[in-house]
């Protein structure tokens, strides 16, 4: 069985190793490998998914800044790429098949960090593709509100109306009201790049951290980034790139395959084999 990852800038990717992971644990000859088109383009991703086709792939995962373009490859997208808009996995056979594992997977790994407390009032920076899904999933976890900033206005707007269109309340926020909405918010969320190792940085100020009850950053590479160290020495609760990235890996692994993973045995196989060190997981 072959799969891989579609993405721009995904060379520290650790997608490869949690896949084969997966495979060894449940005895399947697995591989998956990374594949840069370079262009930020439709046409780089149309050309490079039809080449992982004709070369026999099962099946692929998409990162930035494909999430939403991969959705029109789709000839049988499911609820959740629906929903979302945009899809991180694709399967193929007779028909491409399509699924957003970032969504389900951001909702186990807020629930496996924070059980059943609930979102309450959220800040989301970054409304592309793992911004949509993250949206959609704070719905399942009881967020009151969700104050939505992205450096497109129009993709910000787009994401707001969605989000009401199913009786969401969400608004576009500017700038100049980022930080009164991040005084008042329970829970600050980043779904732009700004911390991973290629656009390094703090997404939020953190002089504005205070009464917030909880952190979700998208960037797992580095696990630790700067806005979860800063949340974690404020007390705050964290979801980690980190639970986002293995939870959408065992999600994509299921759809592909239909065998359900253990996944504290995997969470433990995984960060045995790699030695992983951090504070935050």
């Amino acid at each position: 069985m072959t799969f891989g990852l579609i993405g721009n800038s995904i060379a520290q990717s650790r997608a490869p190793a949690l896949h084969q992971l997966l495979g060894q644990l449940h005895s399947l000859p697995l591989s998956y490998h990374l594949h840069d088109p370079g262009a930020a383009t439709a046409i780089a991703f149309q050309q490079q998914l039809a080449e992982l086709i004709a070369r026999g792939y099962q099946g692929c995962n998409v990162t930035l800044p494909f999430k939403q373009i991969a959705i029109n490859s789709a000839a049988q997208p499911d609820r959740a790429a629906r929903r979302v808009g945009a899809v991180n996995t694709l399967g193929f056979g007779d028909t491409i098949r399509a699924t957003n594992t970032d969504y389900t997977g951001f909702i186990r790994a807020y629930r496996h960090r924070r059980a059943d407390r609930r979102a309450g009032r959220v800040l989301l920076l970054g409304a592309g593709g793992v911004g949509r899904a993250v949206a959609f999933g704070l719905t399942d976890v009881g967020t009151e509100r969700i104050d939505i900033f992205d450096l497109d206005p129009v993709q910000a707007t787009a994401l707001a109306r969605a989000l009401c269109d199913e009786g969401v309340h969400a608004r576009t926020v500017t700038a100049e009201q980022l930080q009164d909405r991040a005084a008042r918010a329970d829970g600050w969320v980043n779904c732009t790049p700004i911390g991973h190792y290629t656009t390094p940085g703090c997404p939020f100020e953190l002089a504005w951290l205070g009464a917030q009850s909880w952190v979700f950053d998208a960037v797992y590479t580095p696990i630790d980034t700067p806005l979860l160290i800063a949340a974690a020495d404020a007390g705050l609760d964290l979801v980690t790139g980190f639970d986002l990235f293995f939870y959408q890996g065992l999600d994509a692994f299921e759809f592909w395959t239909g065998i359900a993973v253990d996944e504290a045995a995997a969470r433990v196989a995984f960060m045995d084999k790699f030695a992983l060190q951090s504070a935050l997981i």
